[in-house]
């Protein structure tokens, strides 16, 4: 059982001040990512720093498309990197290995070397490892520690968590401890920061984790990144259903290598993995079709993978057909740019005032959240929408979230998250001072 709940000192309200909607927020935005050291939180780090310096055009960025122009999203150059991680290579280190790999191209390590470095002095180390004794609430509180020491130290107008990090296991109905996915989550919620989950780990969906995450006053995303097989079924599977031919049998076979090829050779975390994979043809098609999807540790791969889908379908008068795709891509090439994406747009999110799931974010999640279209199209729409809601001019967004949660600089205060006697985590509506895993590859 846990200990009891541990509180946050609490701080006299003070006048909302925000920027004007349309521009850019007034300081840097932090991006805490859990799993920093890994392929995907490299590369995104490694691909700011080249963006910014104009060594490369902003290939796979959907906020940099004309559609996202002057709706006061956070500028790449304005994005400070911090993190959380189990590992101790160092992200120039890890910058090297991937373009040995073809994940980075030749040059770029050294090209950003430094931010390469900043990035890595603001990671701080993750857990629980082996050994480690302290209780749920203990180390939720030094993480949430961490990201506020972040924030406070680099002048941050916030800051969003993102997790990156590898693959784990659902927990058991049963389990007395959360995972670890779940306590960074609560970390992220304690230190007042919006969260994302780009893995199909559990995070804030953990029951425990719901009351807290209802009552925080921030928005969240999540969960599992879209990035291949599945993108191409968001957008195949409306295309049967439209044309009305008869999906008889949908088959796929992952072939996966790296730090993700190997977490997922874990059958219970290929489990977590393949439900998003499947929830989408059920989705789009009315049901689910017969068929699996198999994924397979190739390690000889590294960070690239090859996805194939075996699609049986029924044509006019019965005659059956088959259409069979092929995706091979590089994992991390693939994520980092939506991981920029999501930091930029959840950051907007907030500083709008709002709060809970943001299911126009669908167009990046395999398994988004309640109440958003499974097909590509429509979640592409939605997104479009949200992204003129984000610069609209106006009142705050949010509901139930609004500015009067905003101190100095628009800058959120702090809001508790505790962990109960009961192990039940819950949001404490006293503000605190706003100042602040497993290791992970690509999701």
């Amino acid at each position: 059982m846990q200990e009891a709940a541990v509180s946050t000192s609490a701080t006299s309200p003070s006048t909302p001040s925000t920027p004007p909607l349309g521009t850019p927020p007034l300081g840097p935005v932090g991006v805490w990512l859990i799993g920093a050291r890994g392929s995907v939180a490299t590369t995104a780090v490694a691909g700011c720093a080249a963006m910014t310096a104009g060594l490369h055009a902003p290939t796979g960025m959907v906020t940099e498309t004309a559609p996202f122009m002057d709706r006061g999203l956070p500028t790449l150059s304005s994005l400070v990197f911090g993190g959380h991680d189990t590992t101790s290579c160092p992200l120039p280190k890890r910058a090297e290995e991937l373009a040995a790999g073809g994940v980075l191209p030749h040059g770029l390590p050294s090209a950003v070397h430094a931010e390469l470095a900043a990035a890595d002095a603001e990671i701080r180390p993750g857990g629980p490892q082996p050994g480690d004794t302290r209780t749920d609430e203990q180390l939720i509180e030094a993480f949430a520690a961490d990201i506020r020491d972040f924030v406070r130290r680099r002048g941050l107008a916030r800051a969003v968590v993102v997790n990156v990090a590898s693959t784990e296991p659902l927990p058991a109905d049963d389990a007395e401890r959360l995972p670890a996915s779940s306590l960074y989550a609560a970390a992220a919620l304690r230190a007042d920061c919006p969260y994302v989950n780009f893995t199909p780990s559990t995070g804030l969906h953990h029951p425990r984790l719901a009351d807290a995450a209802r009552t925080s006053g921030l928005p969240y995303a999540g969960r599992d990144g879209k990035t291949g097989q599945t993108l191409l079924r968001s957008v195949l599977g409306p295309m049967f259903a439209q044309r009305a031919l008869a999906v008889r049998a949908w088959s796929g076979t992952n072939l996966l290598g790296g730090g993700d090829g190997a977490a997922l050779a874990d059958p219970a975390a290929a489990a977590a993995k393949n439900a998003g994979k499947e929830r989408v043809l059920a989705d789009t098609l009315g049901s689910a079709p017969e068929g699996e999807v198999h994924i397979d540790d190739v390690p000889s791969l590294g960070d690239w993978k090859t996805a194939w889908d075996h699609i049986a379908f029924d044509g006019f008068l019965g005659t059956r057909m088959v259409l069979q795709t092929t995706w091979q891509g590089c994992d991390s090439a693939l994520a980092a740019p939506l991981i920029l994406d999501l930091a930029r747009l959840t950051s907007r999110a907030h500083e709008r005032g709002l709060s809970g799931p943001l299911p126009a974010l669908a167009f990046y999640f395999k398994d988004p959240d309640a109440d958003a279209p499974a097909a590509l199209g429509e979640q592409y729409a939605a997104l479009m929408d949200f992204a003129a809601q984000l610069g609209e001019t106006g009142g705050a967004l949010g509901a139930p979230g609004d500015l009067r949660d905003l101190g100095d600089r628009g800058v959120p205060r702090d809001r508790g998250v505790s962990v109960e006697a009961t192990g039940r985590v819950s949001g404490r509506a006293d503000r605190g001072p706003a100042d602040g895993s497993p290791s992970g590859e690509a999701s």
